[in-house]
């Protein structure tokens, strides 16, 4: 089982990365294919034994093929390698944006049933901690089983319907951004209050951590974990209050509004 994957930029390294990580491919069964020679170059010195070329029809030789190039591309691309494509390989588009319609379009009409799904995980995927949201089209259940087994092991897999991936997107592709600018932010008021910035990212980061595993390991809301560490007159509050008072849950609302 091969997978070729056209795109080695930041996703589409991260994915390479984390896929040589697994057990269902060895580093010599991903060919990833780019024009830039930095990129690709950047990929195999991380990853020695991964295969890298410049021809995206090399790399959609593969069994399953998957596009992480960005969404005014995938057209282009798309016209490109489908002479390459048929109808027992599965494709996986990652490009925000890009509907199935759209991606059909651009397929001769004898692959208008090839298994397609559309995904999109999160950088964290090359720590193997994404966030993988997919659609399915022309797909079977053994087949959605598959695929789910091979990004499983880079992190969460859910299966959605189209018209929520927009959504869905700026939850998690967007909210690692958005998870980073809180860290980044603590870290500048640690600073002034005295700590050096290597340990306050240490600090924040870890806590981050915390915080995500009480809720993913525990039958419990965001808003019970907060009720346990705000006593009356403590400190907490004192801050949270602060936070509402600057906007902090209206403009996560807005940010996460205007970016699906």
């Amino acid at each position: 089982m091969k997978i070729g994957i056209i795109g080695a930029g930041n996703m589409g390294g991260a994915i390479a990365r984390g896929l040589a990580k697994t057990d269902y491919f060895q580093a010599k069964d991903i060919i990833v294919s780019d024009l830039s020679e930095a990129c690709l170059s950047a990929l195999q010195d991380s990853v020695p034994d991964i295969c890298v070329c410049k021809d995206n029809l090399q790399a959609a030789q593969a069994d399953i093929v998957l596009l992480a190039v960005k969404p005014w591309l995938v057209d282009i691309v798309l016209t490109e390698i489908a002479s390459a494509l048929n109808e027992k390989k599965i494709l996986i588009v990652v490009a925000a944006g890009v509907a199935f319609e759209q991606i059909y379009k651009h397929l001769p009409e004898a692959l208008s049933e090839m298994p397609c799904y559309r995904l999109i995980p999160n950088t964290a995927i090359s720590e193997m901690t994404s966030m993988n949201l997919f659609a399915a089209a022309n797909t079977k259940p053994e087949q959605n089983e598959f695929i789910f087994k091979i990004f499983s092991d880079l992190g969460t897999c859910m299966l959605l319907d189209e018209d929520k991936m927009a959504a869905a997107t700026s939850l998690t592709s967007c909210g690692i951004a958005y998870a980073l600018r809180y860290v980044r932010a603590s870290v500048q008021a640690a600073v002034e209050m005295g700590f050096r910035p290597a340990d306050a990212q240490a600090m924040v980061a870890q806590t981050m951590k915390g915080a995500a595993e009480l809720l993913l390991n525990n039958d419990t809301s965001a808003e019970n974990e907060i009720d346990k560490v705000t006593t009356p007159g403590g400190i907490t509050i004192k801050g949270l209050n602060e936070l509402e008072a600057n906007g902090f849950s209206n403009a996560v609302i807005k940010a996460l509004k205007a970016s699906r």
